[in-house]
This record gives structure tokens, C-alpha cells and sequence, in this order.
């Protein structure tokens, strides 16, 4: 099957070689020249037979203007993918445009990182049958082989609604994990912490692909000293929560995992100056001046 990809980084280049492999045509276009098989978006669709399936594959912060500068482009009978961490309440707007112009839209959420081309993408998609069935092909060769890994989620909107409670879990899965790393760290009893995490790989109710990829860490830096403690979040994480709150669905533990992002990010707490100010007051507490 023919593909155009607009967007090759670290995701979208890894695709394009999967997709390669698996024998499909794929003809790509990036800012970047040196990795780019068009000139321009004109190009690109030019080098297209229709009807046409185009894959977006940009950061969500410019997933709009492509699409907007992409569907002038295109005609009636092709489908657009967006598989960027958009916002799914953008989906519905953006799938009404082009379906004005006769354009299907398909919203995929994608996970697999840079592991994704040796391992495959785990994938979440949403839209009108259709036009789901149009991609399949692609959707095949990206997914991992087998049973799993691929689900048509539900209508315009789906896909990324469910890549968002994925990425929520997995704020909440790391978490765990981090927390039981600083506790062995600091036990006087633990004298082999990355040998507990291996011990874990196997045979556990713990194991897991962030289990392994912890461990892989570990192995190249032990106490992680190289790292700072600062973790950044790309929205999802926040998403999840607004959603939490909108339908009034406790969720402690993603919740927690995304504040404590935050915290990360201060250099001195403010909140915990004030805390210990509190103690002080109320009961001459110690208190350590910066």
C-alpha cells in the first residue's frame, strides 16, 4: 500500500522503516531535507495515487497548521491520520472540516517510542469505519504481530482519548516503580538495588516493559547519577486528571504521579517553606535557613 508520512523523527522515521520492510510504499516528508523524500506538502501529495492516505506525525503544537496547510491539498475519498499526542476534543473540529471536503479523518494514538520499530506500535484508533478499513494495511504492519496490539477504539476522537488514559496509567505505573527505587536506595538493609530490580523481571506480579526498561537504566548508570530529577509532561497526564474531575472518576494514584512531575520541577518548594514556617509557629519547630 502507498502511504504518505509527513513528520520523520524519532517516531515517524522508525514507521517509515517498518512500514519499508513490510513492503509498503512510503513516500515521506519532513522539514528536514537530509531525511525527506519530498520537497514540500505539494510535493508530497503530488508523488501520491488517490484516493490517498496521509499520516501525521508531528508534535501537537503544530498538528493543526499541517493539517490546515494538508487539506487544500487533497481530494475528495482521501483520509487523513493524525497518530501525534493531539487533544481528542480537537479531533471532532478537525474531522467536521474535512469532511466537508469529503476527506475522512482518523485520530491514532501510538505507543511504542523508539522501541516501536523492532517491537511494533501498540494502537488506538478512532473514526468511521470506512475509513479505518482504508488504513488497515498499515494499521497491520505497524501493530506487533499477534492477537494484540491494535484497536478500532470507537468513533472521531476515540483513539486519542484512549492513547490519553494510556499515557495517565503509565504516569502512575512509573511512579510506583520510582518510589520503591528511592526507598531500597535509602534502606541500610538493601545492598544490591539494581539486582532487586532484576530479580523482579521474572516470575513476579510486577514485571513489566518499564520493569525491563528500568533495569536497562540501571545497568548504565546504577545509582542514576548521572540524571537530574526533573521529569517534564507533554499533556496527556493533565488531560486525564480535567477528564477525572469532569466525570467524577477518583483517581488517586495519576493524579498524585502528575503533581509529583510538578514538584520536580521546584528548585525549593514554596509550599514546603511555608510548612515548615507553620511548624515553627505553632511549635517552635526547627527550621533550616537557606
Amino acid at each position: 500500500m502507498q502511504l504518505g508520512l509527513i513528520g520523520l523523527g524519532k517516531m515517524g522515521g522508525n514507521m517509515r522503516d517498518r512500514l519499508r520492510e513490510a513492503g509498503h510504499e512510503v513516500v515521506g516528508f519532513d522539514q528536514n531535507p537530509e531525511i525527506s523524500d519530498a520537497t514540500s506538502l505539494d510535493d508530497l501529495i503530488g508523488k501520491l495515487s488517490a484516493p490517498r492516505v496521509v499520516w501525521v506525525m508531528v508534535p501537537a503544537g503544530v498538528t493543526e497548521a499541517t493539517i490546515d496547510q494538508l487539506a487544500p491539498l487533497l481530494s475528495a475519498g482521501d483520509v487523513v491520520i493524525d497518530g501525534g499526542n493531539s487533544r481528542f476534543s480537537d479531533d471532532g473540529p478537525r474531522a467536521e472540516r474535512l469532511g466537508a471536503l469529503g476527506i475522512g479523518y482518523v485520530d491514532a494514538g501510538v505507543s511504542g517510542g523508539v522501541w516501536g520499530k523492532q517491537n511494533g506500535y501498540a494502537l488506538m484508533v478512532g473514526g468511521a469505519d470506512e475509513h479505518v478499513a482504508q488504513a488497515m494495511p498499515i494499521f497491520e504492519s505497524l501493530k506487533p504481530e499477534g492477537e494484540f496490539g491494535f484497536v478500532h477504539a470507537g468513533g472521531v476522537g476515540a483513539g486519542h482519548y484512549a492513547k490519553m488514559v494510556h499515557n495517565g496509567i503509565e504516569y502512575g505505573l512509573m511512579h510506583a516503580y520510582a518510589e520503591g527505587y528511592e526507598l531500597l536506595e535509602k534502606s541500610e538493609f538493601v545492598k544490591d538495588v539494581p539486582g532487586v530490580f532484576k530479580s523482579w523481571r521474572e516470575g513476579t506480579v510486577v514485571r513489566s516493559w518499564l520493569l525491563d526498561l528500568l533495569d536497562r537504566a540501571l545497568d548504565e548508570d546504577p545509582t542514576l547519577a548521572s540524571l537530574r530529577g526533573y521529569a517534564d509532561d507533554t499533556g496527556e497526564g493533565r488531560w486525564t486528571v480535567e477528564e477525572a474531575i469532569r466525570l467524577a472518576v477518583p483517581m488517586h494514584v495519576i493524579s498524585a504521579s502528575l503533581f509529583a512531575r510538578f514538584e520536580s520541577r521546584q528548585e525549593d518548594s514554596p509550599a514546603m517553606k511555608a510548612i515548615a514556617a507553620l511548624r515553627n509557629q505553632f511549635g517552635g519547630h526547627a527550621i533550616h535557613k537557606s
